[in-house]
């Protein structure tokens, strides 16, 4: 199954670029993600941890 695949994938010009395209926005994403949790407040992190908590709600 695989060698079918790899034929037609073969037969594509230009094909190779988009395996590179996909770990760039996949190594992006994630250093992006990484970026906004180390970069988030603690005093806001406290704070959303302790709204399961919190009876005023209801």
């Amino acid at each position: 199954m695989f060698e079918q695949v790899k034929h037609n994938m073969e037969t594509i010009s230009g094909v190779e670029i988009y395996p590179i395209i996909s770990l760039l926005i996949f190594f992006g994403f994630f250093v992006g993600l990484a970026f906004w949790v180390l970069s988030y407040k603690k005093d806001k992190i406290d704070e959303m941890s302790q709204i399961p908590f919190d009876e005023e709600q209801f």
